[in-house]
Parts: structure tokens; sequence; C-alpha cells
């Protein structure tokens, strides 16, 4: 709380009293300055006189009887305390710098540091800096500096506006090396074969990634999802595989591979399977189970011996 001292220095000759003037138990103060008006409802021509410098944006001043009844005299203003609690606690409105004003100027400043342009920065114990409401601010940052051990930053935060006394503030924050890994553009169900619009590529800080998460769109595109994942989920390389060339209880074409031959049968696939993957076919014509090799869609061979 500051107390006005100095507001009967600032005063000119007093005028003509006014008769039951009204103090203001609350006053909002958009200025700089503290007038005569953000005290008593008084309209008159001294309604204007400058008292003395405003609260900062967003703090209170108070001030009490004495200096009311002593500012009124000096003004010619019909004004005594009541015996109550007879005082004007002026408030100025302000806004807050936000925190992303302030990471974009830190962000090139700790590139010259060695910092990756990519990486996530995190500010700690962050108090916002207040500007008048109407104010256009200027913001800086200076003595930055980096410990690349601990991955820690810390820099002076420099605010200047019209209305305000300029702010300085030191801010401490970290640093988390982010890498690249590939997410679900969409919620995927099992067996969804990916294609280029179901996943995309997003950066996330390394601490937060767990091992075997794919980092690449090649190793996606192409494979079969083995559990339903949300939409933003990493992907990971063990809930991939490939798509399945052969379903279960599909009738498949069996290629029999026999020297000077070439034979082909009509069979059942007892199990779905990937190309390459070996699965049990049931011929249509023999009832015989054997196993096969699938090498196409809807097609397997079957080995001599087989």
């Amino acid at each position: 709380m500051r107390v006005l001292l100095f507001f009967l220095l600032l005063l000119t000759a007093p005028a003509a009293a006014q008769d039951n003037a009204v103090i203001k138990p609350l006053s909002m103060v958009d200025d700089a300055v503290v007038r005569l008006s953000d005290l008593f409802e008084t309209s008159g021509p001294r309604a204007g006189v400058v008292l003395g410098p405003a609260p900062a944006p967003g703090q209170r001043q108070v001030v009490e009887a004495a200096q009311l009844l002593a500012i009124a005299r000096q003004n010619g203003i019909a004004w005594r305390p009541t015996g109550g609690a007879d005082r004007v606690v002026l408030e100025r409105p302000g806004r807050a710098v936000e925190r992303e004003e302030v990471l974009a100027l830190l962000r090139p400043a700790l590139r010259g540091q060695g910092v990756e342009a990519e990486a996530e920065m995190e500010l700690l114990n962050f108090s916002a800096p207040l500007v008048p409401l109407a104010a256009f601010p200027q913001i800086a940052v200076e003595q930055v500096s980096m410990d690349s051990v601990t991955q820690r930053f810390s820099a002076t935060l420099v605010v200047a506006a019209d209305g305000m006394a300029t702010q300085r503030q030191r801010i401490m924050g970290r640093v988390q090396p982010t890498v690249p890994v590939l997410v679900a553009a969409r919620r995927l169900a099992i067996g969804e074969v990916l294609g280029p619009h179901d996943v995309r590529l997003v950066r996330l800080p390394a601490g937060r990634i767990r091992p075997g998460v794919a980092e690449r769109p090649d190793q996606a595109l192409g494979q079969a999802v083995r559990r339903p994942t949300a939409a933003e989920q990493p992907l990971m390389l063990a809930d991939l595989t490939q798509p399945l060339a052969v379903e279960r209880g599909s009738t498949v074409t069996m290629l029999y591979d026999i020297p000077g031959m070439a034979l082909t049968a009509q069979g059942r696939a007892m199990e779905g399977a990937a190309r390459g993957a070996v699965v049990p076919v049931m011929n249509l014509g023999s009832r015989i189970v054997v196993e096969a090799q699938v090498i196409a869609p809807g097609r397997v061979r079957v080995g001599p011996g087989r």
C-alpha cells in the first residue's frame, strides 16, 4: 500500500466550496495519475486536478479519512468524516503479459546457445507482469543464460509501456529436447491398414516417449493395426503387423510345388495370415490339411513333402 504523502504539494489554490460532497469508496483508475474526481463525486472545475501517480496496473491504493479531509479542505470541497470507515480504495485494472509472448522471445535467444528449434520450453514459477489495459507493451529478454547439463535457463524479462514504470523480472525455466513421433491422425480400429492420411508426424518431449514408438512414416504405412488406437496416440511398433493376405475360413488357391508339374487346387485357410507366413490349409477335394506359405492375397504355395 502506497501512502499519498505528496498530495498536498501538488494541489493548487482552493476553489469555491461544494455542498454535500460524497467520496467514492471504490474507485477504478484507468489513467496513470490519480485525479480529484477519483476520490470525490465532483464535476467542478477542479475535478481534473492531479494528485499523484496511480497504483501500478493490477494494484490498489488506499486513501484514509485524514488524507481525504486534508485534500477536501485544500480544494474547497465540503466533506467531513462521518466516523465510520471513511476511506477510498483506488484500483487500477491491468492485463497480464501472456506466457506465450515471453516464450516466443526466449526461443530465438536460446537457439543461439545451442537449443534446438523444436525443443519444448517451460517457465518455472512464472508470475506474469501486468500492464495497463489499453497499453501496447514493449517486451524484451536480456542476460539469457543456458546450462547445457541441467537444461535449465534464466533471463531478465523487461516490460515497458505507457503509463507505468519499466518492470524487470528474473525468470527461469527448463528445456526439454523433442523427438519425432508418429501418431494416429484419427481413431484406428483393429485390422485397419495404415495409409498416408491415417498417421502424422509430431515432435514430443523425449522424456515422455516410451521405447519402441514409431518415428518414421515408412515404419507404419501399409501395416495393419493390432489394437484400437485413439487419435493423437503414438503408434507402437509392437502394435503394427503386416496386413492379412489370407482371412481365416476364406477360400484360397493352392499351388503345389512339384518338380515338373504345375498343380493347383482349392483350399480353405484354417487361420488368418500375412504374406510370407505359414498357415494350415485344408484341400477341399481331399479334405487333407497341409501347411502352406502365403504368397499373395488368396494364394498359398504347398512345398514338397507337405
